[in-house]
């Protein structure tokens, strides 16, 4: 089987036009209709028809498509795993870690395992905390570290730190010597940024709202964005310490303190499956609890 022919197989089937599929594969465009002919024949079945200027999958077309999809990612592990061996990696190691974690804490770790174990080969995926769960329970990857507890059930979840929230507000371009001004006006009179972090905004918006504070608010999905507009003097808002230190120590902008108000904490969780794990895994769990101690195991409902 020529993996050539299962690629321009795949990227027809997504363009349904044979000039785009030769465009995006950089050959020409009989070569396209030469790979698909050359299929079939090995086939033995029609997989495209033509409609108008365009072609379209047939059913059995249709019916073949996940089967090369899957032929194609075979190859491709497969190539990475005899280069990684090249390389001198003999075992792997495939890691899912949220932003907040990959930026705060991560390359100390990482530089500490990659000294124990230099024969591992690491991938790591960078994803949102609420994807982190499925991954590691789906195989597709053997830790997570994460910055919500998961409703995956074949899981076991450890708490690695907490880390508290801290009211970020832009500078006001004054007299650094100035008084700090009043928390509660500053939420007043900026728009609020929220939702950038998972866990703790539900429940901060109630508080504030109790307090009879009125809020202009704008949700703000990423925490690197967020932390721009307040910089930009867009808004203000309640980020994890760790997310903001070397903003607040740059003088990026400035941390309030909040009298009267009693900010939540955020957790870091260390996700394993509960079906055992790797050898890599394993070194990988035994630095968190030497940097992290007693690392105790979350219960459903995120007691310890």
């Amino acid at each position: 089987m020529d993996f050539r022919v299962l690629q321009t197989f795949m990227v027809a089937a997504t363009t349904e036009n044979f000039h785009q599929t030769a465009e995006a594969l950089f050959i020409a465009q009989p070569t396209v209709s030469q790979h698909i002919r050359q299929l079939e024949k090995e086939l033995g079945i029609k997989l495209f028809e033509r409609v108008g200027k365009r072609v379209r999958l047939t059913a059995a077309g249709k019916r073949y498509l996940p089967h090369a999809k899957g032929l194609l990612q075979q190859w491709h592990s497969s190539m990475e795993d005899l280069q990684a061996w090249r390389q001198g990696y003999r075992e792997k190691l495939q890691l899912a870690v949220s932003p907040i974690i990959a930026r705060a804490r991560f390359s100390h770790l990482l530089h500490r395992y990659t000294k124990l174990c230099p024969d591992v080969d690491i991938s790591i995926k960078i994803v949102d905390s609420v994807e982190i769960g499925p991954l590691v329970q789906n195989g597709q990857a053997d830790l997570g570290l994460t910055r919500m507890v998961p409703g995956e059930f074949q899981l076991s979840t450890y708490l690695l730190y907490e880390d508290p929230i801290v009211f970020a507000v832009p500078h006001s371009g004054g007299d650094m010597e100035a008084p700090l001004p009043d928390w509660e006006q500053e939420v007043q009179s900026n728009r609020l940024l929220t939702h950038n972090h998972p866990g703790y905004w539900d429940e901060l918006l109630l508080l504030l709202r109790q307090r009879g504070l009125s809020l202009r608010t704008m949700a703000v999905s990423q925490v690197d964005i967020t932390k721009r507009f307040i910089e930009d003097g867009l808004g203000v808002s309640f980020l994890p310490r760790t997310a903001v230190d070397r903003d607040l120590f740059e003088n990026r902008f400035i941390e309030l303190p909040t009298p009267g108000l009693v900010l939540p904490k955020v957790a870091s969780y260390l996700l394993v499956p509960k079906a055992g794990i790797s050898e890599p895994a394993q070194h990988f769990m035994e630095i968190l609890h030497s940097l992290y101690p007693p690392m105790p195991l979350v219960q459903p409902g995120g007691r310890t």
